[in-house]
C-alpha cells in the first residue's frame, strides 16, 4: 500500500502545480513585463521604419543600441529614483534595473543610416531603406 499512497501524493502535487501554474506564470510575466519598455513601430510611405521606445528617467549614457545581423537590440539601465530612507520607514516607488527590447530588421534597411535620438524620455530610431530599394515613380513618355 505504500506505493499507492506515494502515487496519490505525487498525483496531488501535480494537480496543485497545474492549478497554481497560471498564477505563477502571471507573476513571472508581470515581473518581466515591468522591464520591457513600451514601443511603437510604424512603416513610412517611403518604406523606411520609425520606432519609438518609452525610456522615462533614463539618461542617454545609460542606453545601448546594437545591430547584429538582422537584430536591433535596445538595452538600458534605469537607476533608482525618489528613494527616501527615514528612521521609521522606507520609500522607493521608481522601477529600476535593466530593460531591453529586440526588433528584427527587415531586408533592405541600410544599417549605416540607422539614427537614434532621445527626447523627453522617448527614444526615436529611424531605419532608412537602401537607396536602390526605395520606391520611385516612373514617368510615361
Amino acid at each position: 500500500m505504500d506505493i499507492v499512497d506515494n502515487m496519490k501524493k505525487i498525483g496531488s502535487e501535480i494537480e496543485e502545480g497545474i492549478e497554481k501554474g497560471p498564477e505563477k506564470g502571471r507573476e513571472i510575466f508581470d515581473n518581466v513585463a515591468s522591464h520591457l519598455p513600451f514601443s511603437n513601430l510604424a512603416k513610412k510611405e517611403n518604406g523606411a521604419f520609425h520606432i519609438e521606445i518609452d525610456m522615462p528617467g533614463i539618461k542617454k549614457k545609460d542606453i545601448n543600441i546594437h545591430v547584429d545581423g538582422n537584430m536591433l537590440t535596445v538595452s538600458a539601465t534605469r537607476q533608482t529614483k525618489k528613494e527616501v530612507k527615514e528612521k521609521d520607514y522606507y520609500l522607493c516607488e521608481s522601477k529600476f534595473g535593466k530593460i531591453e527590447r529586440k526588433f528584427t530588421i527587415p531586408d533592405g534597411v541600410d544599417r549605416d543610416k540607422i539614427t537614434a535620438e532621445l527626447e523627453d524620455g522617448q527614444l526615436v530610431i529611424e531605419l532608412e531603406k537602401e537607396v536602390k530599394l526605395k520606391p520611385k515613380s516612373i514617368a510615361i513618355k
